[in-house]
């Protein structure tokens, strides 16, 4: 590819189009992870089918926003600031299109799901779970397109409050298994959809303190407070 030297509007230009592909693919990944929940509570499989599918376009996106971002740095040659700008770019989109996965992996396991006995309270929690932790991805997600740093530690702050649900629910689960062996399949089940959402958190967080890397030029020197991790297991992949 020929280079062109770095013209500042052409620049501009070229990030602000990859940054609002950027912003589609986050509210996809939002309204993936709350139609997962959402399908998990209503025994929806129609909606978690829907969910699956629609990861496809998370993927692509992700896709573009690299490529995109490869582009930039090949044709306008960036430096210092604006490579830094480039780079949390890609980031960003890494983090988001692993959440996407992470949404597709509670519908795929809500469609087993609905073939076990319920688990009292079980899928209202996740919900509750789940819209705390997209509601820290809003926030971080509005933290990077308004470069707000105070933001964007109080989303590094909220991923506490998310460990915690998380271990609340683990606690729950493991109850439920010793209260009756029938339960421990669909509390694996479970325990892996928490910690998917729990991932979530750890994403939005990570974008969070792009942020302020992209604002201050360097990461976060002091080291987030986080929940004890109870997590007897790895989260599986996709």
């Amino acid at each position: 590819m020929p280079y062109e030297p770095h013209i500042r509007s052409a620049f501009d230009n070229d990030l602000d189009a990859v940054k609002a592909q950027v912003g589609k693919m986050g509210g996809l990944v939002e309204k993936a992870l709350l139609n997962a929940a959402e399908a998990l509570e209503a025994g929806d499989l129609a909606l978690a089918t829907q969910v699956r599918a629609d990861d496809r376009m998370i993927d692509d996106l992700e896709d573009m926003i690299q490529s995109e971002c490869a582009r930039i740095i090949a044709l306008r040659a960036p430096t210092a600031t604006d490579l830094r700008t480039v780079l949390t770019v890609m980031r960003l989109a890494g983090g988001l299109e692993r959440s996407g996965d992470y949404a597709k992996n509670l519908a795929k396991r809500t469609m087993v799901l609905t073939e076990m006995r319920p688990i009292p309270g079980a899928n209202a929690a996740i919900k509750r779970m789940t819209r705390a932790v997209v509601q820290m991805l809003t926030n971080a997600l509005n933290a990077y397109f308004t470069e707000d740093t105070v933001l964007a530690e109080e989303v590094r702050q909220a991923d506490r409050e998310i460990d915690q649900l998380y271990n609340s629910l683990f606690r729950e689960f493991l109850t439920h298994m010793m209260e009756d062996p029938r339960n421990i399949t669909a509390c694996m089940h479970l325990h892996f959809i928490a910690k998917n959402i729990e991932r979530v958190g750890d994403h939005a967080t990570g974008i969070a303190e792009q942020v302020l890397y992209l604002v201050n030029g360097r990461f976060p020197e002091d080291e987030r407070l986080k929940g004890e991790d109870l997590s007897l297991a790895t989260t599986q992949r996709n």
